[in-house]
C-alpha cells in the first residue's frame, strides 16, 4: 500500500516524467502532484473535462466498460490519465516527455501505481 507521496514520487521516477498528479475528477482540485513543466492546475480542470467527456461519450453510446486509461499525445509530450478503478471520481495523471520516454513502460507504472494507492 502507498500513499499519494510515495505514489507520486513513484510516478516521478518514470523515465521522462515531469509531472504527475492525482485528480478528482468530481471537483477538479489536485489531491496531491510533483514535478514541473506546465500549470498542473490548468491541467487538472482540463482533464477533467475530458475524463467527463469519455465517461458521457461511453454512456451515450451503451458501452458497459470501464476506461482503462486515455492517452493524449503532443509534440513533445505523452498525457496519460487512468482513473482509478478502486476510487470512482478520482484520476491518476502523468505527463512525460516523449524524446526521454517508453510509453509501454509508463503505462505499467501508471497501473502498478494505481493497484497499490490508498488513501
Amino acid at each position: 500500500m502507498a500513499n499519494i507521496n510515495d505514489s507520486l514520487a513513484t510516478l516521478q521516477s518514470v523515465d521522462g516524467a515531469m509531472v504527475s498528479a492525482i485528480v478528482d475528477s468530481a471537483s477538479g482540485m489536485i489531491l496531491g502532484h510533483a514535478g514541473t513543466g506546465l500549470n498542473i492546475e490548468v491541467a487538472a480542470a482540463g482533464n477533467t473535462d475530458v475524463v467527463r467527456a469519455k465517461i458521457k461519450t461511453m454512456k451515450a453510446l451503451g458501452l458497459k466498460e470501464s476506461i482503462e486509461d486515455i492517452l493524449i499525445t503532443l509534440d513533445s509530450q505523452f498525457h496519460i490519465i487512468r482513473p482509478m478503478a478502486a476510487k470512482e471520481g478520482v484520476f491518476i495523471y502523468l505527463v512525460l516527455a516523449k524524446s526521454k520516454a517508453n510509453l509501454a513502460m509508463a503505462r505499467i507504472k501508471v497501473r502498478e501505481v494505481e493497484a497499490a494507492l490508498q488513501f
